[in-house]
């Protein structure tokens, strides 16, 4: 009788060895594919916050220069600007501060720097800064951008709120708008590739309200799961 039993000890650990040994066969080819799918997907993700900057940033810091080009004080101010914001972007460092409300002060002081305009910031609550969140940072600086670029007012608002479950940003002005009805202007295209497309692409939203004379606002959500700093 034990010999029986020990036949069938072996028999089931064999079963058992072998059943491990096709698992495995099956279960790493697909732990493979999925890392370089992480890969490829991490890559992409790289490859358009790379695409965003430099329109946020680069394209148009050239496009100012340009036009101040009577201006030589001017295009060294902004040419060194550009320059010194590149370099710390490319460093890992483009924010000023380790939170929410430090890289929203940073973004709004880079576009009142850029453009002589003025930006109300109230904010409530903090968190530290991830990638959703620079996110978010980086489309309110393109909503401050557009509307200094295109209001036509010297002045806009940005409020702020982190919560125990999103952040929260809003963007206004009582500019000229437009008519979202006639659809997005070629000369605002970063409006769906720097605020849309850049919040989706974190699983955050960007909803836009504009009417002709009389502004735009630009609403942006983003879940957060991190303790907020009140």
């Amino acid at each position: 009788m034990e010999v029986v039993e020990a036949v069938a000890i072996v028999a089931i650990a064999a079963i058992a060895a072998a059943a491990v040994v096709a698992l495995a066969g099956v279960v790493a080819p697909t732990v493979r594919a999925v890392a370089r799918e992480g890969a490829v997907r991490a890559r992409a993700e790289e490859r358009a916050e790379l695409a965003a900057h430099v329109h946020d940033v680069v394209l148009q810091e050239l496009a100012l220069i340009q036009r101040r080009a009577e201006d030589p004080d001017q295009v060294r101010r902004l040419a060194r600007h550009t320059e010194r914001g590149l370099r710390a972007w490319l460093r890992g460092a483009a924010r000023r501060g380790d939170d929410l409300v430090g890289a929203l002060v940073a973004a709004v002081e880079d576009v009142e720097d850029r453009f002589a305009v003025q930006v109300e910031l109230v904010t409530s609550g903090s968190c530290p800064l991830d990638r959703r969140t620079e996110a978010v940072v980086g489309a309110a600086q393109e909503a401050l951008t557009n509307a200094a670029k295109h209001a036509g007012v010297r002045r806009m608002s940005l409020f702020a709120e982190a919560s125990d479950v999103e952040v929260f940003v809003l963007v206004r002005d009582r500019g000229r708008g437009f008519d979202q009805a006639a659809g997005v202007g070629r000369d605002r295209h970063g409006v769906a590739n720097s605020i849309v497309r850049r919040m989706q692409r974190h699983g955050g939203t960007a909803l836009i309200r504009s009417e002709p004379d009389r502004g735009t606002e630009v609403e942006l959500r983003i879940p957060l799961r991190v303790s907020v700093v009140r």
